[in-house]
């Protein structure tokens, strides 16, 4: 028996308890050899993950759901698998949550949010379902979790269509509460195939009502909007959101599609609009950040996490029988009307031994760190005058190499992964370059996990995110350029999810 290659629709829909047990065990085993597996991320047990759902406080615990397909790293019929943490780092899982058992989710349960509402987690997310002829529709429903974990779907959906003239493109509700009003945020596409966020309001979200289209551009948003979600920081509206088939005149991104967001002065419920938004711009500078949902915590932080993965892109690990994983949980934070992302202070608890880096920058590149494992955080701190590249994932050869090739001076930053583990993508661009502030001194912080590398320029200013996927003894971290650097090195232990 091998793992299925070729997957035609019927595999994909294939109801879960038709699978066969000899194949569900195959998987199983073949993602758990898997050498791109990770440590403190959340990834699939087997098969896909994509959008984070559902991410919330309930009950003395932290909740997040993420898309899920476990039969193998392909887009099948869609679940809800949940784990919960006590600390943000720490995941255990409860297993798939919800499930594609009914006539309004019946070819899968798709993205959607988690609000707490009279001692319940009220879950609200999109039901996809196909006709005879494959056309889809979609319908927004709720379910409830009780404080025993026991979660209950409704019946029928809280709302049953598109309104007129909107397809049923039509999917991912982000539900909140604001000026003791419910209001849910959705994505949506016109009759005329153009992307659009749309609102609806009312005191109880089995009762909402129509609001309208939401303003925060002028610009076009290409043919769809997906993942809307607003969020507060310090009162300040910061819109989410991912537009697919965005002019690249409207915000220059390499992606297939981006994750952007705008902030803005208010939330005018009376006018429908985000009030003096920002141009819109990158929530990620990388290659692979998609889907991200952030929401206001009951410990004032606005929290966000990411689907590190992209729609319609095959990845080296898809031969292993899994795909994907979620971002670390970032805190966001405005500054000066920009948005910072960092860590959030809890990851700190992961790390173990620590190691103090300092030195001097020189033409030939030099060891900085060998034998690293692929699993550590590294915080680097240039100052102005600096020049140089940092190779990360590396064989001492340098025949591989993810590199950073940073220039203070000039303030520019380009990541590079030409060189980098197993290609993939490449129709994408293999290099992202970051603007920042000139003849100013650089802090670059990485949290790099097997497969995956965060890294956060000054203090969460820009991020960049990229998998890869390194081959037999690509985890030496190299150093070269003119300057001198001090920095801190931790190896990070594994995520408990027990």
């Amino acid at each position: 028996m091998e793992l299925i290659k070729n997957w035609t629709d019927e595999l994909r829909y294939q109801p879960y308890y038709q699978w066969d047990k000899q194949y569900k065990q195959l998987l199983t085993e073949t993602v758990n050899h898997s050498k791109w597996r990770q440590h403190y991320h959340i990834q699939p047990e087997s098969g896909l993950l994509n959008d984070p759902n559902g991410f919330s406080y309930f009950n003395g615990q932290w909740h997040l759901f993420y898309q899920a397909y476990p039969m193998g790293p392909v887009h099948g019929v869609k679940s809800w698998y949940h784990v919960t943490s006590n600390n943000l780092i720490d995941w255990h899982s409860e297993g798939l949550a919800l499930l594609p058992d009914m006539a309004y989710d019946s070819h899968g349960v798709y993205s959607g949010s988690g609000i707490v509402v009279d001692g319940e987690l009220v879950l609200a997310y999109t039901g996809n379902v196909r006709d005879q002829n494959w056309q889809r529709k979609s319908y927004q429903m709720l379910a409830k979790m009780n404080p025993q974990g026991e979660i209950t779907k409704a019946d029928k959906p809280f709302i049953p269509a598109p309104p007129k003239g909107y397809t049923h493109e039509f999917r991912d509700p982000q539900v909140f509460k604001y000026q003791n009003q419910y209001w849910l945020l959705i994505g949506a596409q016109t009759d005329q195939s153009e992307g659009k966020v749309l609102a609806y309001s009312g005191d109880s979200l089995e009762n909402l009502i129509f609001q309208g289209e939401l303003h925060f551009t002028n610009e076009s948003m290409g043919f769809m909007v997906e993942c809307p979600n607003l969020v507060f920081i310090e009162e300040t509206p910061v819109l989410l959101f991912c537009p697919q088939g965005l002019d690249k005149e409207v915000l220059d991104y390499q992606t297939i599609y981006p994750n952007t967001y705008i902030v803005a002065k208010e939330f005018d419920t009376e006018k429908l609009a985000l009030t003096q938004p920002t141009s819109l711009k990158n929530l990620d500078e990388g290659f692979d950040v998609y889907a991200t949902q952030a929401f206001n915590a009951p410990d004032g932080r606005a929290l966000a996490v990411s689907w590190i993965g992209m729609p319609e892109i095959a990845y080296p690990s898809d031969q292993e029988g899994w795909a994907h994983c979620l971002s670390i949980v970032k805190e966001l934070k405005l500054k000066n009307g920009h948005l910072y992302q960092t860590p959030v202070k809890e990851q700190a608890e992961l790390r173990q031994e620590h190691t103090m880096l300092a030195g001097e920058l020189t033409p030939q590149p030099t060891t900085l760190l060998a034998k690293t494992n692929n699993c550590y955080e590294l915080i680097l701190d240039f100052p102005a005058d600096s020049q140089g590249k940092l190779h990360l994932f590396a064989d001492q050869s340098l025949n591989h190499s993810m590199v950073i090739d940073f220039d203070t001076k000039n303030g520019m930053i380009k990541v590079d992964r030409t060189n980098a583990g197993s290609p993939f993508a490449e129709e994408y661009g293999t290099t992202r370059s970051v603007s920042v502030e000139k003849n100013q001194p650089l802090t670059l912080q990485l949290l790099v996990d097997q497969s995956v590398c965060e890294l956060f320029i000054n203090g969460g200013q820009q991020v960049v995110t990229a998998r890869v996927f390194p081959g037999e003894g690509e985890e030496s971290v190299l150093i070269e350029g003119a300057g001198s650097y001090t920095g801190d090195f931790w190896r990070l232990r594994k995520m408990k999810n027990d």
